[in-house]
């Protein structure tokens, strides 16, 4: 029997139960060990905010249609942060360079579900690196994450580099753009995350609820203000004020996921009057200018050889290892109570 985490409505959380399918041709099976849940993206499905739940995606037209619902409850083995072990590869694949075989270790997307069945061209090259623990593996698509939104910056050695947001993507964020030169100040509205920034490579930490950041950043830099600020937390007052934070014609990285209309954010003032370069940066693709060269894969399976290597730590990152079947109670935790956790796992 396959087990699979479902929402199904508004902050409803179930362990379903279905029978494990055939393996078709072109894929191989994979039996979970963990999954990561995303206490951004995630919690939009679980608080029924995603906007999936009430607009189509138009993939061609790349646009939202109102109307009707791209998804609808139950929504079914959300997750993008899974690590297995090859039970089962269809017979054909034998031989294929970079396949992985039975009793490997992988990591890759397949959701919260006890087995994935997944196509073999997303497998090749996701064998786990050498000497990392399994764990780490579940960190490969958040790191990519904060790794794109750092590529998105074009950091130069010596810049001052305010991110806003100190959750799981923010620390690894903080962490990344000091590894690329820059003097980071990380703001959360959390005291205990600000303290994890500081291990992360924070140089300075604001308290968002009671720090005047935008103002304390341009002290900090002799009135000139940050020359980019990475925005992570998904939350538009946080938007507000990492535009506020930059210098003239300083460049605002957007990478978090705004729900709703943009309370808090007024494009009107410094934004306008500062020139501000605004960027979105999101994991369906990397930044236009680096296309030829970097990709999607390319920048997950860097970010673990970064891990593998010692210059990232993930697995302090953990709170919470949950077993599956208590999967309620760690959306629970991760919605009421976000002081208490950081990455919460989902073990089976």
């Amino acid at each position: 029997m396959e087990r699979v985490v479902q929402f199904t409505g508004p902050r409803q959380v179930e362990v379903a139960e279905h029978a494990s399918a055939p393996l078709p041709a072109g894929h191989l099976r994979v039996r979970t060990r963990y999954s990561g849940i995303s206490a951004g993206t995630e919690l939009t499905a679980y608080r029924g905010t995603n906007p999936y739940l009430t607009r189509t995606w138009d993939a061609e037209a790349r646009l939202f249609r109102d109307g009707a619902a791209g998804i609808e409850y139950p929504v079914a083995g959300w997750g993008y942060s899974e690590v297995g072990e090859v039970t089962e590869v269809s017979p054909e694949l034998a031989g294929t360079p970079g396949m992985p075989v039975p009793g490997d270790l992988v990591w890759g997307i397949w959701g919260h579900r006890s087995e994935g069945i997944v196509p073999a061209e997303r497998m090749v090259g996701h064998t786990l690196p050498a000497g990392l623990a399994p764990l780490a593996g579940a960190f490969a698509r958040v790191g990519a994450i904060a790794y794109n939104a750092v590529l998105a910056s074009d950091i130069h050695l010596g810049e001052d580099v305010a991110v806003f947001g100190q959750g799981v993507i923010g620390l690894l964020t903080t962490r990344l753009a000091q590894l690329n030169g820059a003097r980071v100040t990380a703001v959360d509205a959390l005291d205990i995350r600000l303290e994890s920034a500081k291990a992360y490579g924070a140089q300075h930490t604001l308290n968002a609820r009671t720090d005047a950041v935008a103002e304390r950043i341009r002290e900090a830099t002799d009135g000139l203000g940050a020359d980019i600020a990475i925005e992570i937390s998904g939350v538009y007052p946080a938007l507000h004020e990492a535009l506020r934070s930059v210098a003239v014609g300083g460049r605002v990285v957007a990478s978090g996921f705004y729900q709703g209309d943009g309370v808090g954010l007024r494009l009107g003032d410094e934004f306008h009057h500062n020139r501000v370069q605004l960027i979105c940066s999101q994991i369906g693709g990397v930044p236009p200018q680096l296309a030829g060269r970097w990709t999607v894969e390319r920048l997950q399976r860097t970010f673990l050889r970064l891990v593998a290597e010692g210059h990232v730590d993930v697995e302090s990152l953990v709170s919470h290892v949950v077993p599956v079947a208590e999967a309620a109670d760690a959306y629970v935790l991760l919605d009421e109570r976000p002081a208490d956790a950081l990455q919460v796992v989902l073990e089976f």
